[in-house]
């Protein structure tokens, strides 16, 4: 099996292709779902880079103030804007005493199952485009949304754990340095538990609390019809992500 390694695109540091991943009867097509990181330092040459992969929707998960501080570089790209926030995550949530990535993971999933619903339903029109999610990091809210589309159309959890977790490596250096700054700079304070929730990815946190779900759920497929869903809906899912042997 060949998964594509991270994408180089300017300014970016975690942007990657899904594609490759083997489900029961195929494999999730390359150049349909696209995940990154920020996008508000692409420059002219991420621009480039971006319109080379021909990206026609960019979903932004990020909260209102990311959006404000950090906001999206895209003018000139000939792309659709899709603003589905996801609050945690955030710097600010981040901040919170005592919360961990099982928690903001278990909040996105409780309390944000529409949000997650919404931005699942952007794939089913992607046509010969590509979807492009994002947050800041592209691992937490990215991470679990692009896990949950992944479950959905019969991809391995262990496989679905892995691509989640090499997030922790592409942010590491200074694509963290740099966010640790900027939190402090909007009075946040640097601890071990910041940069963990900052830049990290252990796939046990996300075994945990898909264990979680599936427990409550059943499946990641209930769930997402417990989110306002359809059958219908789950099978054209499929039917973009996934191409037939």
């Amino acid at each position: 099996m060949t998964i594509a390694p991270k994408l180089t695109v300017n300014g970016t540091y975690n942007f990657r292709d899904v594609g490759g991943y083997p489900t029961l009867d195929g494999r999730v097509r390359y150049g349909r779902l696209l995940r990154s990181d920020g996008l508000y330092r692409l420059g002219d040459d991420g621009k480039q880079d971006v319109r080379d992969l021909g990206v026609g929707v960019v979903i932004d998960l990020r909260d209102d103030f990311e959006v404000r501080v950090m906001p999206d570089d895209l003018d000139g790209l000939d792309v659709r804007r899709v603003h589905l926030p996801l609050f945690e995550g955030s710097g600010a949530s981040q901040g919170e005493a005592a919360v961990s990535l099982a928690t903001l993971y278990r909040r996105i999933l409780t309390q944000h199952s529409g949000v997650v619903a919404r931005a699942l339903r952007e794939l089913l029109a992607m046509e010969e485009h590509p979807v492009l999610i994002h947050c800041t990091a592209g691992k937490d809210r990215t991470g679990v949304v692009v896990a949950l589309a992944l479950l959905a159309v019969g991809v391995d959890r262990r496989l679905v754990v892995e691509d989640y977790a090499r997030s922790e490596e592409n942010l590491s250096g200074e694509w963290l340095e740099n966010m640790i700054s900027i939190i402090i700079e909007h009075g946040g304070t640097e601890t071990p538990e910041l940069r963990v929730l900052m830049g990290g990815s252990p796939g046990e946190v996300l075994d945990e609390v898909l264990d979680e779900l599936e427990a409550e759920h059943g499946s990641v497929r209930q769930y997402l019809l417990g989110a306002g869903f359809t059958l219908n809906e789950l099978g054209r899912l499929r039917s973009a992500l996934v191409e037939q042997d």
